[in-house]
């Protein structure tokens, strides 16, 4: 038998008695739900249910925001885009890395207690349009869930980091890509897919957050019609395409990020992606609006049946998803409080939707928008412009496929009334492949992509635009130079936090868009930043490191920000005293070879120049000009250029995360690629020995 004396037994009780009373979270529906509230928190993706990423926390104010300095900083072994908000219950940081990985931090320290590493295949990043990036984890009932590139669903023990349980959510044999963070809706993780310009069917599906087992999936287009439908939805959804080629190239409307609840109205919404192939013509030649495409669809999250539709781009033939940020709110319109969604998606136009029956209230451009004139109120359908759809000309359009609001999370503040977004300005250049698009293992656009060769960085341009939902129209904005900045976080405070493409990490005054202070980050963030309180301290943290599609594919526009990937997760609070190292020096290996005219046909090399902008140029950039990220193909050294066949072909590349195209590319195409790289090495050096007065000539 164990024995204490007495005094062992009184000292226990007093330190029992003294020690601080600590009550672990239980993260469920009732926690998520009274954490829009406590601020203390940070429970779901966009904080709560309804996505606004607006925290009450009022420590940290427009007042004394000059006086935020860094807690902490910790060094993440990342060279890859990095867009996850980080998720905070009872002291500890859950967020994840590029390539799935997910990871656990002691907030008061920044020691990290566990990581978690999936062993994503490095080639799978073949099939990621868009970085092999991750948008943060999920939390419920002391688990975190993370989906993973190679389309796995997995639960992880939140103490300990041990896997509980795994369920591949993607036929893998198909080029199917998660990086969307999971929601749990009523003990359901919810989850979708990637891989719409890769030829692939939109789904997303609900798994029971204990068991792992699939309760419910929910296809965004039909499929083989000779097949019986997987639910009624899809009945109506098939009137609207045309042809019988849909369902072969996959048709696309895949569910990659925006969704939001309403516990009131137990109503789930989910933002739906773009066609497969992009041109409608193709997929669905006749027309018909191709539900649902780039729709917001209401579901009941038990049964996953269709409550109702709003769909945001008919038909679309332009990469203009529906999947960005949901918003719910709660609006004073016409003298009465309307419950309704917000939407800023790519096409340019700012949604309010009543969202207990659909209902379009209100639509109104954000931005340049020149595809559409308006949208009609009493149909809900953009009025096009002539020509938009590029059937006989190549057109010239704002916005692009970058969209004139990417996946970069605005946020709603319901104090000040307005919503702060990541504007973009991008040029799009649409062509209609017609007769000549073939169907690839590679990046399916049909819309003339593979000719791209540069996006100039005159062309391009960012903003963070403060936009009233109510009035619609803007309230004010700060431009930038750039594209491709920061998501955004507004506070109590009257503040609104947002990272920058060149490097920097901004707090503003929410109401009238001052800038109040900027911290260094030494690398350019596109994640957006998260607040939390702990001890009594208000914290601010954002996940950094540059990346995405736009430092992939951007060429010269991605560069001109100057500032390239330098991964760390970042805490800010009131006078803190922590400081970033310096900067190491660069150190540029020159490539020591005068460019020659290269031995090859015009033809082969215009051959090339599509090979490559559909294989290619996803992650090396268009025109062969790299963003930072990746290799710069017209800088190999001449070693490297003597294996362009078994790099291309053969992977020996592939643990370094080149896959090989062998199932895709004969050797006489990968020559034709390697003639069009060294084509452009020898342009760019034609253009570097003309003479400074003739460079500025247009």
């Amino acid at each position: 038998m164990n024995t204490q004396s007495a005094s062992q037994i009184l000292a226990g009780l007093a330190f029992a008695l003294l020690a601080p009373l600590v009550v672990a979270t239980q993260v469920d529906q009732a926690a998520i739900i009274a954490s829009k509230q406590d601020g203390s928190q940070w429970l779901s993706h966009g904080r709560t249910y309804d996505e606004q990423r607006f925290s009450p926390l009022d420590q940290i104010t427009a007042q004394n925001a000059g006086k935020l300095g860094l807690a902490w900083s910790l060094d993440l072994d990342n060279h890859r885009g990095l867009e996850a908000t980080p998720l905070f219950a009872d002291g500890v940081l859950y967020t994840s890395l590029s390539w799935s990985r997910a990871m656990a931090v002691d907030a008061r320290t920044g020691k990290t207690l566990w990581t978690f590493d999936p062993q994503i295949a490095r080639d799978k990043g073949r099939d990621a349009c868009c970085d092999a990036v991750n948008r943060g984890v999920a939390l419920w009932n002391g688990k975190v869930f993370i989906g993973t590139l190679d389309g796995r669903l997995i639960a992880l023990d939140a103490k300990t980091g041990k896997q509980v349980w795994s369920q591949q959510t993607t036929d893998n044999s198909k080029p199917y890509t998660i990086t969307g963070a999971p929601r749990v809706v009523k003990g359901k993780v919810i989850i979708g897919n990637g891989g719409a310009e890769y030829g692939v069917r939109g789904y997303f599906s609900a798994y029971d957050a204990e068991s792992g087992k699939m309760a419910w999936r929910f296809y965004t287009v039909p499929g083989d019609p000779n097949k019986p439908y997987e639910h009624p939805e899809l009945a109506d959804a098939a009137k609207t395409w045309k042809g019988d080629e849909y369902w072969k190239l996959g048709g696309g409307g895949t569910v990659w990020d925006g969704m939001a609840y309403d516990p009131e109205l137990d109503l789930l919404y989910v933002g739906t992606g773009n066609g497969s192939p992009w041109n409608r013509e193709l997929r669905s030649p006749g027309g018909g609006d191709n539900l649902y495409l780039s729709s917001i669809l209401a579901l009941n999250p038990d049964s996953g049946r269709l409550a109702w539709h709003y769909q945001v781009t008919p038909g679309d033939s332009w990469d203009f998803t529906a999947t960005q940020q949901i918003t719910l709110a709660t609006l004073e319109i016409g003298g009465k409080p309307r419950k309704v969604l917000m939407q800023a998606p790519k096409n340019g136009f700012f949604y309010v939707i009543d969202r207990q029956t659909g209902g379009l209230l209100s639509a109104e451009k954000f931005g340049k928008v020149t595809w559409a004139e308006k949208i009609d109120l009493a149909t809900g359908k953009p009025v096009e412009a002539p020509g938009v759809r590029y059937e006989k000309e190549p057109i010239v359009m704002w916005p692009s496929p970058f969209g004139a609001h990417g996946w970069h999370s605005m946020s709603f503040n319901p104090q000040t009334g307005l919503v702060y977004i990541p504007y973009q300005e991008i040029p799009g250049v649409y062509r209609n492949e017609g007769k000549d698009f073939v169907k690839r293992k590679g990046f399916n656009t049909g819309a003339g992509f593979s000719d791209t060769t540069a996006i100039p960085r005159e062309a391009v341009s960012g903003a963070l635009l403060a936009w009233d939902p109510v009035k619609q129209k803007e309230a004010w904005r700060v431009p930038y130079s750039h594209y491709w900045n920061g998501g955004t976080l507004s506070t109590a405070g009257n503040l609104v936090f947002q990272g920058t493409a060149d490097g920097n990490f901004i707090a503003y005054s929410a109401d009238k868009g001052k800038k109040l202070w900027s911290f260094g980050a030494q690398t350019g963030i596109v994640a957006a930043p998260m607040t939390y309180s702990l001890e009594g301290e208000q914290y601010i943290a954002v996940m950094a490191g540059w990346g995405g599609v736009a430092p992939l594919i951007g060429g010269d526009a991605a560069l001109a920000p100057g500032a390239g990937n330098l991964s760390r997760l970042l805490v800010f609070k009131l006078d803190g005293k922590a400081s970033l190292p310096p900067l190491p020096e660069k150190t540029v290996v020159a490539v020591n070879r005068t460019p020659k005219p290269v031995d090859a046909s015009a033809a082969d090399i215009a051959a090339g120049q599509q090979l490559y902008g559909g294989y290619c140029s996803v992650c090396h950039g268009v025109g062969a000009v790299s963003g930072g990220l990746i290799p710069d193909l017209r800088k190999s050294d001449e070693p490297r250029r003597d294996l362009f066949q078994q790099i291309v072909l053969d992977g020996v590349l592939r643990p370094l995360g080149m896959p090989s195209f062998k199932d895709s590319l004969e050797p006489a195409d990968v020559e034709k690629i390697k003639h069009y790289v060294m084509s452009r090495e020898y342009a760019d050096y034609l253009k570097a020995q003309q003479p400074t007065a003739a460079k500025a000539t247009p």
